[in-house]
């Protein structure tokens, strides 16, 4: 989820319980370095020069695509992308910074890290794997990273990965607006760099874009899910999976609004996937209260008037309530 506040509601509440579990931030994309491009809300995005972007909801795609199913890139010679966080609630401090990223040049220069006024080369690079690797960095929460481009160069920048060494949890969060399952797939790079975050448990909210267009085919939805799951199981094949049903939504035909019968399908696959994989299902689409449960929601501001989306208050319930529900899960598993 691009915008972020349901997963970081659940990561708050995560931390807010256990805080010795908190970790590095995880996987981050400088969504806001692009025009038009919304930022999750627990850090800000500053750019200097000018970034094009090439997202996986495309189906082709200017620039190879990872694990974040997005990219920024810079033809200037000089640009800046600075990362600022913003969560009074969660506090991160990052000593190691992966920037996944490659240039159209072999000759490229390598991007340097900024921390305050002091600057920091890559400790390592790993070119076939598009990484550069910062370690042993300033603890820090903020940074910038600088790239300098030669002739008609460009460098491309796929995500940032920020750790520490302190054992616990890392709750990573990525997402792409408008994106469907399919859309994942379509990504060159996605389950090589799975390895990179090596996952034990995988909670996947996609389904509502799927669901919401003209050609919507159960056994396709459910074919591609599965593919997915596979990836993940590739690099880990004990990875647990939670799949999160569609909430109950609208399509919008001429100024009418008619409910979504497919979300009855997606749960209905959910379920199944879920069985067939020995996973979980986190019901939300039950939760609400079924179908045409959306203008209840909505007429509580929980719910924005496209009813298709949240409102943050929302979204900040849900994530209550998946953590309340992972949280339940695991303590039941333990008695």
């Amino acid at each position: 989820m691009q915008a972020g506040t349901f997963p970081n509601t659940v990561r708050q509440e995560l931390w807010n319980v256990y805080p010795d579990l908190m970790t590095g931030r995880g996987m981050i994309f400088p969504y806001a370095a692009a025009p038009k491009c919304n930022n999750p809300i627990d850090y800000r995005t500053r750019s200097v020069g000018k970034f094009g972007l090439v997202r996986n909801v495309h189906q082709e795609h200017a620039y190879p695509l990872g694990i974040t199913g997005i990219a920024v890139y810079t033809l200037d010679s000089i640009a800046e992308i600075k990362i600022i966080h913003r969560d009074s609630l969660t506090k991160f401090n990052t000593t190691k910074i992966t920037l996944l990223g490659y240039s159209t040049e072999d000759s490229a220069s390598v991007p340097v890290l900024w921390i305050d006024t002091i600057s920091f080369l890559s400790a390592k690079i790993i070119p076939e794997k598009r990484q550069f690797v910062y370690e042993n960095i300033w603890a820090t929460d903020s940074f910038t990273f600088s790239f300098v481009n030669k002739d008609t160069a460009s460098f491309i920048i796929t995500g940032m990965l920020l750790e520490n060494e302190n054992p616990g949890i890392t709750y990573h969060s990525i997402g792409v607006n408008g994106a469907s399952v399919d859309a994942f797939l379509r990504c060159a790079h996605f389950e090589e760099e799975i390895e990179l975050l090596s996952p034990d448990m995988v909670i996947f909210g996609l389904g509502i874009n799927d669901a919401s267009g003209p050609n919507f085919d159960p056994a396709v939805f459910k074919e591609n899910y599965l593919t997915l799951v596979q990836q993940f199981k590739e690099v880990n094949p004990n990875c647990f999976f939670v799949f999160i049903t569609n909430n109950d939504s609208y399509k919008k035909v001429g100024k009418k609004y008619h409910v979504n019968k497919n979300a009855l399908e997606v749960r209905k696959i959910m379920y199944e996937l879920a069985d067939e994989t020995g996973s979980a299902v986190f019901d939300q689409f039950e939760i609400m209260g079924g179908l045409h449960s959306m203008e209840k929601w909505r007429l509580a501001k929980l719910a924005q008037n496209d009813r298709v989306h949240f409102t943050k208050a929302g979204y900040e319930l849900m994530g209550r309530l998946l953590f309340n529900a992972i949280i339940e899960a695991v303590l039941g598993a333990r008695r």
